[in-house]
C-alpha cells in the first residue's frame, strides 16, 4: 500500500512540474515583445543586448602605451581545461645580472575554448578578460588561433615603493 502511495505521489508530483512549466511558457507567450529580454538574433545585429557576465572571447588587455599585466606565471594555461591557451616565455638578463622570465607569445586557440572563465579566475595579475564579442563564427580554421600580445608591447613596471623611516 505504500508503495502505490509513493508511486501516486511520484506522479502528481510530476504533473505539478509539468504544469509549472507550462505555465511559464503561457506567461511569455502572452507577454508583450517589448518586455522580453531575448532578441531575434539574425534580425537584430545592430543593438544586441549582450548580458555584462556575457563570456566572449578572451583578450590580453593593454594600455594606451602598449603595456600589459602578464607575467607569464602559466597560471591561466594550467586552469585551461582543454589546452586552448599557450604560453610561451623566454628568458632575459636584467640589468642587475638577475635572469626574469617574460612573455613572448600568448596564444589563444579559440576553436578549443570552452568559454568557462577558469583562466580568468586563476590570473593573478588581472591581465586578461573576456569580451562581450559573440559573433565568432570564421570560414577558415587557422584565424581562429590568435596572438594576443600586440607587437612590441611589454609589461608594465611596478611604481617602486621607498620607504620612508620616521626618526
Amino acid at each position: 500500500m505504500k508503495a502505490l502511495y509513493n508511486y501516486l505521489k511520484e506522479v502528481a508530483f510530476a504533473f505539478v512540474s509539468l504544469a509549472n512549466g507550462l505555465l511559464l511558457t503561457l506567461k511569455y507567450f502572452v507577454t508583450p515583445w517589448k518586455s522580453i529580454i531575448t532578441e531575434n538574433y539574425p534580425d537584430n545585429r545592430a543593438n544586441p543586448s549582450v548580458a555584462d557576465e556575457f563570456a566572449g572571447e578572451v583578450i590580453l588587455i593593454h594600455d594606451e602605451n602598449n603595456e600589459h599585466k602578464c607575467t607569464a606565471c602559466t597560471l591561466c594555461q594550467l586552469a585551461c581545461p582543454n589546452n586552448s591557451i599557450q604560453i610561451i616565455s623566454k628568458q632575459v638578463e636584467t640589468e642587475d645580472g638577475k635572469k626574469k622570465k617574460v612573455l613572448d607569445k600568448w596564444v589563444y586557440h579559440l576553436e578549443m575554448c570552452t568559454f568557462c572563465k577558469q583562466c580568468i579566475d586563476a590570473c593573478p595579475q588581472d591581465a586578461i578578460k573576456m569580451t562581450n564579442s559573440y559573433e565568432l563564427s570564421c570560414f577558415d580554421r587557422s584565424t581562429l588561433t590568435k596572438i594576443l600580445n600586440q607587437p612590441g608591447s611589454k609589461l608594465k613596471e611596478k611604481p617602486k615603493v621607498t620607504a620612508k623611516v620616521q626618526e
